[in-house]
């Protein structure tokens, strides 16, 4: 039995989607409705995770991981040759594994009000404030290299790129960047990339 990704098109499932086509591993794609919480099949998406949100990435065992940054790492670990992380212990996984939190928790979660019709416009007006001010330090962290972990590609550049997607979306306009926007470029330019928003219809 492959891996199976629960996703939602254009979420942040597109990160382990974009990981899994970089790896190579066999897997299967099953859509969740995040407004009904129907699976394609009519299934109860409740019963894979009670909570609710993608991603979901069931593995071969039955046994399922939940949230994005534990499942891009362990999707890495399974195929070490493609070189989408740090070998587990050393200090750049480390500094790997601070990316995915500072992403997670300092640009993933301050969409989320900028998506709910309910949040009040001086909210959403300092959210956006605070998200541009965050992804203006990514870019002077991002002088002088080609990828979050300098020349290599890893899946937080993925987990990056998936949640800056969405600032079209809240119209935050981050063109000035030219150091995120080359990043974003490059990860948009790779095959994997572009098959996996083939597959969730973003292209």
């Amino acid at each position: 039995m492959s891996l199976k990704l629960y996703y939602s098109p254009g979420s942040c499932s597109l990160s382990p989607h974009i990981a899994l086509e970089e790896s190579g591993l066999p897997y299967t794609l099953v859509q969740a409705n995040l407004k009904t919480h129907k699976l394609e099949d009519g299934a109860d998406f409740y019963a894979v995770n009670p909570l609710g949100y993608v991603p979901v990435l069931q593995l071969a065992d039955g046994d399922r991981l939940r949230e994005g940054a534990a499942i891009v790492q362990y999707i890495a670990d399974q195929a070490p040759q493609k070189n989408l992380a740090p070998a587990n212990g050393t200090l750049a996984r480390y500094h790997m594994q601070e990316w995915l939190t500072f992403i997670g928790t300092e640009l993933h979660k301050n969409f989320g009000p900028l998506f709910n019709p309910a949040t009040p416009d001086d909210i959403k007006s300092a959210t956006k404030d605070r998200l541009l001010g965050r992804l203006k330090w990514i870019d002077g962290e991002l002088k002088g290299k080609n990828y979050l972990m300098g020349e290599q590609f890893t899946v937080a550049d993925a987990y990056l790129f998936n949640v800056t997607n969405w600032t079209a979306r809240i119209g935050l306009d981050i063109a000035a960047l030219a150091n995120l926007s080359a990043l974003r470029a490059r990860v948009a330019a790779r095959p994997a990339v572009q098959k996996a928003m083939q597959a969730e219809g973003l292209l």
